[in-house]
């Protein structure tokens, strides 16, 4: 069994590298990688002198980092909250209602968030109204200022359940003689989450932090291009992934497209490894 995997991985994971030629190429779909002619770092001159560059790198890095101060501690919050729950029956439903957005698709998701924003009878407008809080509906996601919430809000609410379980197994192999001892020198229950619990948990969210540094630059794709799709929201959403989309994809600049994605992951390993390097500091580090 593990030969065959091999032969996969290696098939459709390290052939396809090689079209990270393109970006030094002028690529053309009919003279392929060999005929096409090499042009060095043209594209990624041009890359880095368009108009969109500062507009894409802005939106992607506070989306990253409003997806990672946000969205990363919140699993932990949940498995420490889940952790302290002493009836079976309520966690399981809980564990249960937090894990299921994780196996949803992005289509529905994103239908199901338009749904409540909507203007014609959404949720979130109609229970405003009837708190009187505002007079008239709000196209919400026709505002630029409101999308950054609403993109993290709506990742956290998706991710967190399905993310807290690494967590909530790492408390599970906890030695509960532990939380014995501390009971038996009069700590409470928030001074054993701060003393045996966090500490005890670190090596393996320092791992995850890692390779949450590592994605700085993954702000999103699919999340992005159903929520943002707005053209009003262009200046706000439009990120790495969204832009090699639709200049390779959409404008069939392929090279350009292709330039564009090799130095978001020339930086993504950049970042993995300096991440990694401060982690050994502490002991804890993936290599």
């Amino acid at each position: 069994m593990v030969i065959p995997a091999l032969i996969l991985v290696f098939i459709f994971s390290y052939i396809p590298m090689y079209g990270v030629l393109m970006a030094f190429q002028d690529y053309s779909i009919f003279d392929g990688f060999w005929a096409s002619p090499w042009v060095g770092f043209k594209h990624f001159e041009m890359f880095f002198s368009s108009p969109d560059f500062w507009t894409i790198m802005r939106n992607t890095l506070i989306i990253s980092a409003l997806k990672l101060f946000i969205g990363f501690p919140a699993p932990i919050i949940l498995a420490l909250m889940l952790n302290e729950v002493r009836k079976m029956a309520f966690k399981r439903v809980i564990q249960t209602v937090s894990y299921l957005p994780h196996f949803l698709s992005w289509v529905i998701v994103a239908g199901f968030a338009m749904s409540i924003l909507s203007t014609d009878n959404g949720s979130l407008n109609i229970l405003l109204q009837k708190l009187r809080l505002i007079d008239e509906p709000i196209g919400f996601l026709g505002i630029a200022e409101y999308f950054w919430g609403i993109l993290v809000s709506v990742n956290v609410w998706k991710e967190i359940g399905f993310n807290s379980i690494v967590y909530l197994a790492a408390i599970a192999g906890i030695n509960p003689n532990l939380y014995e001892a501390a009971q038996m020198d009069g700590a409470s229950r928030l001074k054993q989450i701060r003393y045996i619990t966090i500490p005890s948990i670190m090596p393996v969210v320092i791992i995850f932090f890692i390779l949450a540094i590592g994605n700085l630059l993954n702000a999103g794709f699919e999340d992005i291009l159903l929520l943002g799709g707005n053209p009003v929201l262009r200046d706000v959403s439009d990120v790495l992934d969204t832009y090699v989309y639709r200049t390779g994809i959409e404008n069939q600049r392929f090279s350009y497209a292709t330039a564009a994605g090799l130095f978001k992951a020339v930086v993504s390993v950049l970042l993995l490894t300096l991440a990694n390097y401060v982690a050994r500091k502490s002991g804890n580090s993936l290599w």
